[in-house]
């Protein structure tokens, strides 16, 4: 029985290890491919991704994913059409049933976008541009770590629809924790470009507040009144203020501190714990105190 049980853990593990091996090709296809040009560079990424998944070369369509990729890298001249020829092909594979979720799919997608955009160490204004597109189109990944963040982050850079040198050094510092390249001199490039920038937590663009027997807590020095005034309006509107963060909270409400960077990112040590609650896989929203208070206003 044990013997049965260790074979189908087997089966079941292989599928998830392909499922999330083509979602995250398909990103890095979509990442290389925003900017509409394929450098030498990026090629070597695709080719490090056959090399990180070889165990899965007897699974189908693994054996066609990398023979089609060798195929590709050969090419001195390699046109868009033929990164969207392997977008094409992955998506062939989804006609099979998923062992993963649409949104744990979507995710792994999403993280190879990002790999794909960092796949040739820069970043343009069509990339970052693109990726809001697609940010703004899977918004059912909503409270998913890292939906939020990198759209939190994105939608302050495209603000003022143009993006300067400066915000795309911050992207890359965000990008790259999750994102691991093959290239280590890339890697390394980036990692140097961005040494001297430190990024925490962002708050949760566009946030979906919902009050009936959600747990709130508040953290940061508040613009808009008393912490405790604040609490009494959460109560009032049916949700539970609570003082710590937790397993069970839903919301944490991140005052503005007088930072004039709070775009950029909300600190504190209610923060660091809420994002490893994130990361861990916990739907705890980061509020900005004027996020909330913008909530509380459309429901009067």
């Amino acid at each position: 029985m044990n013997e049965l049980n260790e074979k189908q853990l087997q089966i079941v593990t292989s599928k998830a290890q392909a499922d999330k091996a083509i979602n995250s090709l398909k990103g890095i296809l979509l990442g290389i491919n925003l900017d509409g040009k394929i450098s030498k560079r990026e090629t070597n990424e695709l080719h490090q991704w056959t090399i990180s998944h070889r165990n899965l070369i007897n699974r189908n369509p693994f054996r066609e994913f990398m023979t089609a990729i060798k195929q590709v890298i050969s090419n001195e001249d390699i046109s868009t059409d033929t990164i969207e020829d392997l977008f094409w092909l992955c998506q062939k594979y989804e006609g099979e049933s998923y062992y993963y979720n649409t949104v744990t799919a979507d995710l792994q997608t999403l993280q190879g976008i990002c790999h794909g955009i960092l796949a040739d160490g820069e970043i343009n204004e069509k990339e970052v541009f693109d990726l809001e597109k697609w940010l703004k189109g899977n918004v059912h990944l909503r409270t998913y770590y890292p939906y939020d963040e990198i759209r939190s982050l994105i939608s302050s850079i495209v603000a003022d629809r143009k993006v300067d040198e400066e915000e795309k050094l911050v992207l890359k510092a965000y990008l790259k924790q999750f994102v691991s390249l093959r290239n280590k001199d890339v890697s390394n490039q980036i990692k140097l470009e961005t040494q001297d920038i430190h990024i925490s937590g962002h708050c949760t663009s566009e946030p979906d507040i919902q009050f009936d027997g959600k747990t709130f807590c508040v953290t940061g020095v508040l613009k808009s009144g008393t912490r405790e005034n604040l609490k009494q309006i959460i109560s009032d509107l049916g949700g539970i203020p609570t003082n710590s963060v937790s397993k069970n909270t839903d919301y944490l409400i991140v005052g503005d501190n007088g930072n004039p960077a709070w775009a950029f990112a909300c600190y504190g040590r209610k923060v660091e714990k809420a994002l490893d609650l994130r990361k861990a896989g916990h739907t705890i929203c980061l509020v900005h105190e004027f996020d909330f208070m913008d909530a509380i206003e459309d429901l009067e």
